[in-house]
């Protein structure tokens, strides 16, 4: 049976190429090229990679010195990666509503949690760029000036996405995160990438890094100095040189990646323009489709198995949070309580879109979402 799998990257010679320079052990370091390749690309001051997005959004709170009873806001409709980062440091998450459209966080709605969650321990709010399409920056940084809360871009899900003609991670956000890693269990390759402006921040981020150990320095070879100390909790989140040389292979190829996403977003646009019970995607800003999401009016669950019997996968952005075990029991949060994530969710239903997809592969789905979505009821 032929099979679309829901991701693949868009794999070519560069990465072997870089790779081998790796394991040859004579080239500069990848993950300094990466570094100042990925802070040029964006635009921002300062830029740090590390092994995947979880660990960028992590060492975020640790560089805020995030504290036990602390507060962070953050959309319920979320990667569990979010709240769990918070969740780490004993820390709250305080969930939002989102916009039934663009699946971000619900600017009124954000609103009035910082009036009522107003409090020295609300320290900021994590703020999504769903499936690639930035949230309304503007009103949100308004919103956080005026209630003293410091901005974190979710964007694991946004590399490369402009707002108003500036990229993400260049904007006001205290911190930018950004995850490389392929959206598989069993990845090959990947990491993620921390952006900011913030001298202090940058620095502290830098110490904790790698156990937040200080001493003489490191030679080319990447050896600590004989004599080191350690002045802090910090953590292991430093990405290696393998996977350094992958990223940056895979950095020369996003604007094609992201244009090839763009071209079949226009054609699955098209396709199911007239397709009963489809909603295409509302694209209300630049738009990346780092995953096309869809709404099924009718018996998404049944669709989704129509579709990967066809051998189509297909994937779920997300299960808003407080339907999960964990929060749903340590809050006790009801299932109507964020009423659009659950409209949504019951709904949604993410298509395979990337650049490594043939057009045979686009217009097999395509044809089969058609032919599905023919004899619903």
């Amino acid at each position: 049976m032929r099979e679309i799998p829901f991701y693949k990257p868009l794999v070519d010679k560069l990465e072997f190429t870089y790779i081998s320079e790796v394991l040859d052990g004579d080239k500069p370091s990848k993950i300094d090229q990466l570094e100042a390749s990925v802070a040029k690309f964006i635009g921002a001051k300062h830029a740090i990679a590390t092994y995947n997005g979880t660990a960028a959004m992590h060492l975020a709170m640790c560089a805020m010195d995030i504290k036990r009873g602390d507060k962070f806001i953050c959309s319920v409709n979320s990667a569990p990666s979010v709240a769990e980062v918070v969740r780490h440091f004993d820390a709250e998450p305080i969930f939002v509503d989102i916009n039934a459209d663009d699946f971000n966080i619900d600017v009124d709605k954000l609103e009035r949690t910082l009036v009522k969650e107003a409090h020295k321990k609300l320290k900021g709010v994590f703020v999504p760029h769903a499936a690639g399409q930035p949230s309304d920056m503007d009103a949100i940084y308004e919103l956080a000036k005026h209630h003293n809360v410091k901005v974190v871009d979710d964007a694991t899900n946004a590399f490369g996405a402009t707002y108003n003609g500036k990229k993400i991670g260049s904007l006001d956000s205290a911190i930018s995160c950004f995850r490389f890693s392929p959206r598989l269990k069993y990845s090959t390759a990947g990491g993620g990438i921390m952006t900011m402006a913030d001298e202090e921040l940058y620095e502290r981020a830098k110490l904790l890094i790698n156990h937040a150990i200080v001493g003489s320095g490191w030679d080319k070879f990447g050896n600590l100095g004989y004599i080191y100390d350690v002045v802090d909790i910090g953590v292991k989140y430093d990405i290696n040189e393998i996977n350094a040389a992958y990223v940056l292979a895979q950095l020369t190829k996003l604007d094609k990646i992201i244009s090839s996403r763009r071209k079949i977003a226009a054609i699955y646009d098209k396709a199911f323009e007239s397709c009963h019970n489809i909603k295409t995607p509302v694209a209300k800003r630049d738009h990346t489709y780092s995953q096309y999401i869809i709404k099924v009016d009718k018996n998404r669950d049944s669709f989704a198995k129509e579709l990967k019997e066809a051998g189509i996968f297909t994937g779920l952005h997300y299960i808003p949070l407080h339907l999960l075990s964990y929060y749903k029991n340590k809050y006790g949060l009801k299932v109507n309580d964020f009423p659009t994530a659950l409209a949504n969710y019951q709904q949604i239903l993410s298509l395979p879109i990337y650049a490594a997809m043939s057009e045979d592969d686009i217009s097999y789905v395509c044809e089969t979402v058609q032919k599905i979505a023919l004899h619903r009821v």
